[in-house]
């Protein structure tokens, strides 16, 4: 093995390949053509004389010497990023943190901890961005993730089958709710029966191949009339307002419903938990991850 040759760049778009799980996706997010994210990782397998990635059609899959490499290639290009930091005056990277969250977590929850942070800990940076579940594991497992956010429903598997195993923390674990017209005839009690979900219209979050983000409420026993279809939790509850039909919600998200639509539990066979997680890598975390983990943990438990 000769790392000697091996650049940054290529270091750089490796470890971008291991995050966004395919070399379309990396390619997109380094501004590069897919050739050239190619070249640079068959340059890294060239000088470590073995394969780093599978190359699958679902995605590219690091092997167990692809997660060896990575481990150590995001060491160098964090400490390459603190001295550029160090040398234009920033912040040291010891107060940094990059937090991931899931999207329904950045209207309350987030929000509330970081305000809170801003009060005790003026001195922390925080950098934080929203993601799927599988893009948010694969950021943490690259190394440009301190902390996760995710989201999780039964049967609560771990997040990814990769060794070692990620540090996963239950925050809160809720029933699901659901969102309604407030002049909705359903709107009129303090629960709905799920008998009652029969024949509605549905507002939902389209799926897509890696994470499945649905509006309607599961095991609904017919086809769903979904008449809506929006990625954003704001834009879904803001359809819901204007009567245009019903969303699930997790039920921290209860705080940030707009006017004009109660958020309701519903009665009747088994009930829909949703868990809210807080994970990061297996190695003990730096003191800013820990004041930041504190945090969350505590708005978790503040928002009913």
């Amino acid at each position: 093995m000769d790392f000697e040759d091996v650049s940054l760049t290529a270091l750089r778009v490796f470890r971008a390949v291991a995050e966004q799980g395919t070399f379309t996706a990396a390619a997109a997010s380094l501004g590069y053509t897919q050739s050239a994210v190619s070249r640079q990782v068959a340059a890294i397998e060239k000088a470590a004389g073995t394969t780093l990635l599978e190359r699958r059609r679902e995605g590219a899959q690091l092997t167990a010497a692809g997660r060896t490499v990575l481990r150590r290639a995001t060491v160098v290009l964090d400490e390459i990023e603190a001295a550029a930091r160090e040398l234009s005056g920033l912040p040291a990277s010891a107060g940094t943190v990059r937090l991931g969250w899931f999207p329904s977590a950045g209207a309350v929850l987030v929000p509330r901890a970081l305000a809170e942070l801003r009060r005790t800990d003026p001195g922390l940076h925080v950098v934080t961005r929203e993601g799927s579940t599988p893009a948010l594991v694969r950021a943490l497992r690259a190394g440009s993730l301190d902390l996760a956010l995710l989201g999780s429903a039964p049967p609560f598997r771990p997040p990814d089958t990769e060794t070692p195993p990620l540090v996963v923390e239950t925050l809160t674990e809720r029933a699901l709710r659901l969102a309604v017209p407030a002049a909705h005839p359903l709107a009129r009690g303090d629960f709905i029966d799920v008998a009652d979900l029969r024949g509605q219209r549905w507002i939902a979050s389209p799926s897509s191949g890696e994470d499945r983000l649905m509006g309607v409420w599961p095991g609904l026993d017919e086809r769903p009339d979904i008449a809506h279809t929006a990625r954003d939790w704001l834009a879904k509850l803001h359809l819901v307002a204007a009567g245009l039909g019903l969303t699930t919600m997790p039920a921290a998200l209860a705080p940030a419903a707009p006017q004009g639509v109660r958020v309701l539990p519903v009665r009747g066979g088994p009930q829909e938990q949703r868990r809210l997680l807080l994970t990061r890598l297996p190695r003990p975390p730096a003191e800013p991850v820990t004041r930041v983990a504190a945090a969350l943990r505590a708005a978790a438990l503040d928002v009913v």
